[in-house]
């Protein structure tokens, strides 16, 4: 099991690799088999074809997030951890992720049958500010005006919609800067003193 879970994150990380480097359209599934140094049939295995790759942005972001979290300063206080999440993410996002592909991810989520994996509440993602969340107010650091689960939905919407402006302006501006500039300024309420 653990041999089939590493050759599909190779090709998973392969394809989000040659994305960035490549673009989407310019990427075959040759080049992404090559990269991965796995075969076709292996490849075949895992996904019926390179549009089957698109749905695996919430793996590639997942795994970014559990990566984050083994680098963050737990002394920090529940508020900045959510905010080094997000710079953090951002940078990853700008740097690794093309704006365009990204775009056009985030438009077909808008479709009435598209699948949302990115909206899956069993997501690493939702666990991790989650629980940030609750220990904040366990601590004292962030608000019990709102539940968990109500300051969850406000942060990731106000993560989407960063990452919604800055697809909608071709990422002609770091979204990393920007979300450290705006972000504490959405948050604000949510923040003990």
């Amino acid at each position: 099991m653990t041999d089939q879970i590493n050759t599909k994150d190779k090709i998973v990380n392969a394809a989000w690799d040659l994305f960035h480097i490549k673009g989407y359209e310019n990427t075959t599934v040759e080049d992404i088999i090559a990269t991965a140094r796995t075969s076709k049939g292996t490849f075949y295995y895992y996904f019926d074809r390179k549009d089957s790759l698109l749905d695996t942005l919430s793996t590639v972001l997942d795994r970014q997030y559990e990566e984050l979290e083994k680098k963050m300063d737990q002394d920090l206080n529940s508020y900045d951890k959510l905010l080094y999440m997000n710079y953090e993410m951002h940078l990853f996002i700008e740097k690794q992720i093309d704006v365009d592909l990204l775009s056009s991810l985030y438009s077909t989520q808008l479709l009435p049958k598209a699948k949302s994996n990115l909206l899956d509440q069993n997501r690493v993602y939702y666990k991790l500010i989650n629980d940030i969340v609750e220990e904040g107010q366990k601590q004292g650091q962030i608000t019990k005006d709102k539940s968990v689960r109500e300051i969850t939905k406000y942060y990731t919407l106000c993560e989407r919609a960063l990452i919604s402006d800055w697809c909608l302006n071709r990422g002609s501006y770091s979204l990393a800067q920007y979300s450290k500039e705006y972000m504490p300024l959405m948050l604000r309420a949510f923040k003990e003193t």
